[in-house]
């Protein structure tokens, strides 16, 4: 093709924004059209491994994230009393995986993605409500009955994308019986006034805990599963009182009562799983991120894997441009296989992590550090697969 070829992104989260800054350094005209009237996050951190790493690093990002962001220098692993599983010290992710892993608030990593893409590139208040597709071209309408086309359409909107739900129909979304609690706390709010008492992975029956640090470690970020099957409300924005998860979490060890203590504001949502969907791609249209593999959090692959769909889809598009549907396919075939698979791993994690025998945990635990004794895998929990993956190597496409 004489002309660039012209992408229309839909979605200004994380995923979106890595695409379109993916998809301009290879050279293409791209439009971000985001529904909001402005760019901005809801939650709170988000867990960046080796792997989203080495992908911002192929975008020029990774030293902007990690100047906001958070490097812990030793990953805990807990259990609910407090026991130490392991210890993993993030050199070894850097020596084994070309990469130390990162935490960031999501608003910062969002303003570092937005802050890389040109102004002009990104319209707001523009809400989609269906994508048009064919072997020539692309379409999508959005509710102010305007309609953008583009030789190619990427559906980068979140985890009730309207993008997928036109291309491919409704999904079936099935409530776990877990809940999540988050909060975002200022360290010097907190009695041991650091970080080091409180963060890492916290095992125990029917709950795992997860507390990092985000924005340089003056933060720290907290999420708290729990198996209930009363709440069943998707949204992240609904507050709750402090006094339920204090209840909630009684007989935990006393330093997470304290960080309990300590947050003002706390939110809950109910955890919906989603099995992986056939096809990611129709004509001149695809999805990538949540839109295309919401995935439970029990990986921290969430944010990770979206970067990663961004990498491949502008290299797949970089190389078969002339042909944006063979492209397309590329991409599918490139990403939805491992994508799949971080989907069904997250969910046996979640499985593995909520253990209510005793004696079946104490198994888990001594596997775990079995394997990290052996040198056989870094965390000791099999994830060497997901971290060891450059999404900005020619090698990730599929060929």
């Amino acid at each position: 093709m004489d002309r660039k070829l012209r992408v229309v992104v839909v979605g200004g989260g994380i995923g979106g924004l890595t695409a379109a800054r993916a998809l301009l350094r290879r050279g293409l005209e791209v439009h971000v059209y985001e529904s909001s009237p402005e760019l901005k996050e809801i939650g709170a951190g988000v867990a960046l491994g080796p792997n989203a790493m080495k992908a911002l690093r192929s975008l020029d990002l990774e030293d902007a994230v990690r100047g906001i962001g958070y490097h812990a220098p030793v990953q805990f692993l807990r259990t609910w009393k407090g026991r130490m599983i392991s210890k993993t010290d993030a050199t070894l992710a850097a020596q084994r995986f070309g990469a130390n892993g990162c935490t960031i608030h999501r608003a910062d990593l969002l303003d570092v993605l937005a802050q890389s893409v040109p102004v002009g590139a990104v319209h707001l208040s523009a809400r989609c409500e269906a994508v048009t597709t064919s072997d020539s071209g692309a379409a999508a309408r959005f509710t102010d009955g305007t309609e953008v086309e583009a030789d190619v359409i990427v559906g980068a909107d979140g985890i009730h994308s309207a993008v997928r739900t036109s291309l491919f129909g409704p999904d079936a979304p099935q409530f776990t019986g877990r809940i999540c609690y988050r909060s975002v706390i200022p360290v010097a709010e907190l009695p041991a006034k650091r970080l080091e008492p409180y963060e890492g992975l916290w095992l125990g029956p029917h709950g795992t805990l997860v507390v990092y640090g985000v924005r340089r470690g003056e933060l720290v970020n907290i999420v708290a599963h729990y198996e209930d099957a009363t709440y069943q409300h998707e949204s992240w924005i609904a507050e709750c009182d402090r006094g339920e998860i204090l209840e909630r979490y009684r007989g935990w060890h006393a330093s997470l009562q304290e960080i309990f203590g300590a947050g003002d504001i706390w939110y809950k949502w109910a955890l919906y799983d989603r099995d992986p969907i056939a096809v990611w791609t129709r004509g001149r249209a695809t999805v990538l991120g949540d839109a295309a593999h919401p995935m439970l959090p029990y990986l921290g692959q969430g944010a990770g894997q979206a970067i990663e769909d961004g990498c491949v889809l502008a290299a797949a598009l970089d190389k078969l441009g002339a042909d944006p549907s063979a492209a397309l396919q590329l991409y599918e075939r490139s990403r939805r296989p491992r994508a799949s698979r971080v989907v069904l791993t997250s969910r046996s994690r979640g499985d593995d992590n909520h253990l209510v025998s005793p004696v079946a945990a104490l198994k888990r635990d001594v596997a775990i550090a079995v394997r990290k004794r052996l040198g056989s895998d870094v965390t000791g929990r099999g994830e060497g697969w997901i971290a060891e993956y450059d999404a900005g190597s020619p090698a990730a496409l599929a060929g």
